[in-house]
C-alpha cells in the first residue's frame, strides 16, 4: 500500500516546496570600522513584504524581502536587504484558497531562511547577532484582506 505524502491528500491537492534560494542580499556597513569602537545602543528596523509570480503551470515563485537597519543617534550603523525566494508547487486548490496558501504559508515557510541568512551577514558584518522575532504571517495576510477591502469599499463609494 502506498504511502500519501504529508503534502498530498484524498481530494487532489498538493502543495510541495520546489526550491528555496537568494535572489539577491547585500549588507553595507558604511560607518565601519569607527563605530565598531563607540559605545552604542542601536536601534533596529525590520520591513518586510513578500509578492508571488506564476512561473509555470501550478508553479510560484514566492519572494519574501526583508530590509534590517540599525542607526544610533541618527547614524546607520549597518542596512541588510534580502530576497529569499522559492518555488512551490500549488496544486488542487481553489483560488482563494490558493491566494492565501501564496500570501502566509508560502512566506511563512521561508521566513526561517531568511532569519538564518540576516543573522549570518549581520554577524559577518561584525556586529552581535541578530534574532528577528517569529511572524505571524497569517494575521498580516489577513490584515492586508481586510485593508483591501476597505480600500476596495473606499473607491466604490
Amino acid at each position: 500500500m502506498a504511502e500519501k505524502s504529508p503534502t498530498e491528500n484524498g481530494d487532489g491537492k498538493q502543495l510541495l516546496l520546489q526550491k528555496i534560494y537568494i535572489k539577491d542580499l547585500s549588507f553595507e556597513s558604511p560607518r565601519a570600522p569607527d563605530c565598531f569602537s563607540e559605545n552604542l545602543n542601536p536601534e533596529t528596523q525590520l520591513n518586510i513584504r513578500s509578492n508571488a509570480r506564476q512561473v509555470g503551470p501550478d508553479n510560484h515563485e514566492v519572494t519574501l524581502t526583508l530590509n534590517v537597519e540599525a542607526k544610533a543617534d541618527d547614524k546607520t550603523l549597518f542596512i541588510c536587504e534580502l530576497q529569499q525566494a522559492g518555488v512551490f508547487l500549488i496544486k488542487g486548490y481553489g483560488e482563494q484558497e490558493q491566494r492565501m496558501l501564496v500570501g502566509s504559508f508560502c512566506p511563512s515557510t521561508l521566513y526561517p531562511f531568511a532569519r538564518e541568512v540576516i543573522a549570518d551577514m549581520v554577524s559577518r558584518g561584525g556586529f552581535p547577532q541578530l534574532l528577528l522575532q517569529p511572524i505571524n504571517f497569517d494575521a498580516l495576510y489577513a490584515q492586508a484582506l481586510q485593508q483591501g477591502q476597505s480600500t476596495s469599499s473606499a473607491t466604490v463609494n
